[in-house]
């Protein structure tokens, strides 16, 4: 699947590398055309002058991107941590116009039980968008984890893996681009700093027989 077109839809700047630095890295080494979405502002809930936290995440969004060997993201507008608040047929459609502007055969985004309520809107805007209609090009959607959002979830909602995709070889990349987001992270043991995101890691590979991986959860496959 990493050779074929890829999107990745996310709620906040950050997610995207969090769950998912690793898989867009591995797609871009191998050649694939990679599109990432960030819905949410990821800034304006916090207080102080969100005009300019906006313009400082959206500038080191592009340098993960570099980071990462991706095009710089699609950044939306949508309200950070209040995503519940905008109709859900707003998120689709935007989910819906990003989708139909080149073609796309895999989707990644967010587990639809994390504790973080964009990253619950998110997931069903995915889904909602991807309906596996007549003709419809995306073909896999698969669900990916957040350090300091999947693993708070309730015990019904935990993060379950059914896939796991080998990173060892861009494991730095992802870490160079997570980097790029100073703000974000936070000392350790915090699960967003990136001696914990390099032992996710190690233990996703562990789990695998793997050195270093990225968990995933099969949300729809279809088999052509």
């Amino acid at each position: 699947m990493w050779t074929k077109p890829l999107a990745v839809i996310v709620a906040h700047p950050d997610d995207e590398v969090l769950g998912f630095g690793g898989a867009i890295a591995r797609a871009a080494v191998a050649g694939a055309s990679v599109r990432v979405l960030i819905l949410a502002t990821g800034a304006a809930s916090r207080g102080g002058n969100a005009d300019v936290a906006i313009k400082v995440l959206r500038d080191q969004a592009n340098r993960a991107a570099e980071a990462l060997g991706v095009p710089p993201p699609t950044v939306g507008d949508f309200p950070d941590n209040r995503m519940d608040t905008v109709p859900l047929l707003d998120v689709v459609q935007r989910v819906e116009d990003f989708l139909g502007e080149a073609p796309v055969a895999s989707v990644l985004t967010h587990h639809a039980g994390d504790l973080n309520i964009d990253h619950r809107i998110t997931a069903q805007a995915v889904l909602t968008a991807c309906r596996p209609l007549p003709g419809a090009p995306v073909r896999r959607i698969l669900a990916g984890e957040v350090s300091s959002s999947s693993e708070w979830a309730g015990e019904a909602d935990r993060f379950v893996p059914t896939r796991y995709v080998d990173i060892a070889a861009v494991l730095e990349r992802k870490l160079a681009a997570l980097a790029c987001y100073e703000g974000e992270l936070r000392d350790f043991p915090h699960p967003r700093s990136l001696e914990a995101v390099r032992a996710l890691a190690q233990w996703r590979g562990a789990e695998a027989g793997l050195y270093a991986a990225e968990a995933y959860r099969v949300v729809r496959e279809i088999d052509d």
